[in-house]
């Protein structure tokens, strides 16, 4: 492994460890949203804590640096163009690791959902795409957005299938795997929605102010 590979992957974890949920609530509120809600530095605690305005600034902002983090091989020419998706899924895990695992707050962060949507959208904006539509419809009819989390990326390995004709072996195994995990990190949220008192997502909160 090269230098300068080393010090792109370093910069993409140091990227994913931004707390723009933290700063944001702090900076704006006063407050630290690990202490409320769910305790992540998320954009939906954040949502949730502070309202959907604020929640969609945290959501774009956490999208921004995990497609920045994901682009950083293809904008650096740090490999060659057939092996371009494999250094893209591994900036985006090592962004979603510094995400969850943040130097810059404690190593106490989100889920990752934000940077790893992001993350598939550089590598095929179709695949995230298809997500989202499915993450919208989910929690449009269930008001939850930890379900919808769930099943968009339990299809993502299923949606890349599709696209790429069932060929794309490593890119289909790198979404089953991210599905899994997805799935792990909202185990807290399965305990609520097991227990009926998982949050429910309204368009008209507005949050502390």
């Amino acid at each position: 492994m090269s230098i300068m590979l080393i010090v792109f992957l370093l910069v993409a974890y140091l990227l994913g460890s931004i707390p723009n949920a933290v700063w944001y609530g702090k900076i704006f509120f006063g407050i630290d949203v690990r202490e409320h809600g769910s305790g992540n530095a998320g954009a939906t605690n954040v949502l949730r804590t502070f309202g959907n305005k604020a929640g969609f600034v945290v959501f774009f902002l956490d999208f921004v640096k995990g497609y920045i983090a994901t682009k950083l091989p293809e904008w650096f020419s740090l490999c060659d163009k057939v092996d371009l998706l494999n250094f893209q899924m591994l900036f985006t895990v090592v962004a979603i690791v510094g995400h969850m695992l943040p130097v810059f707050a404690q190593f106490k962060g989100g889920k990752g959902i934000a940077v790893l949507f992001a993350g598939i959208f550089a590598m095929d904006y179709r695949v995230a795409l298809t997500c989202l539509f499915v993450f919208i419809f989910i929690v449009a009819v269930t008001k939850f957005i930890s379900v919808g989390s769930m099943i968009g990326g339990c299809i993502s390995p299923f949606v890349v299938g599709y696209l790429y004709d069932w060929k794309e072996y490593g890119f289909m195994a790198f979404c089953a795997v991210i599905g899994v995990m997805v799935v792990y990190t909202h185990r807290k949220n399965i305990k609520r929605l097991l227990a009926g008192n998982e949050n429910k997502f309204a368009f008209s909160k507005k949050g502390t102010q």
